[in-house]
């Protein structure tokens, strides 16, 4: 038998539910993918920290095409929910299925570049369509 009275588990249940209502669509959003990226056992990008090997999921929000040092580079933001992390391909104009709204999971080494965490040639995996 439950320690927690059912009335108890009733306001739980509503104060969730009046929650839910009363965020904003981008709050749902976000717990949403902190809620990906922990099922799928990845670390959250609000806790990377420099120079450590990562394994992280979210959304690209952006993809821009911005040349580093007279070198193609393909640059992406990827946000989790718990904070954003920029992903740059060295060398590459385009990569089919890298485009905003499509959701990732990218492995690689986080370094600190303008106060911002990148990954630099991450291997990545793009989620099924279906599962978005």
């Amino acid at each position: 038998m439950s320690a927690v009275p059912r009335s108890e588990k009733l306001a739980g249940r509503f104060r969730r539910m009046l929650d839910r209502l009363s965020s904003s669509q981008e709050d749902l959003e976000s717990e949403e993918l902190r809620e990906d990226a922990e099922t799928a056992g990845c670390t959250r990008i609000g806790d990377c920290h420099d120079r450590q090997i990562v394994t992280v999921t979210g959304t690209l929000r952006t993809v821009t095409l911005r040349p580093r040092a007279g070198v193609p580079a393909l640059e992406a933001e990827l946000f989790d929910g718990s904070a954003a992390l920029d992903v740059v391909w060295l060398g590459r104009r385009s990569i089919v299925g890298i485009e905003p709204g499509r959701k990732l999971i990218a492995s690689g080494r986080v370094s600190m570049s303008r106060g911002r965490r990148v990954l630099f040639n991450p291997k990545y995996e793009l989620r099924p369509l279906g599962r978005e």
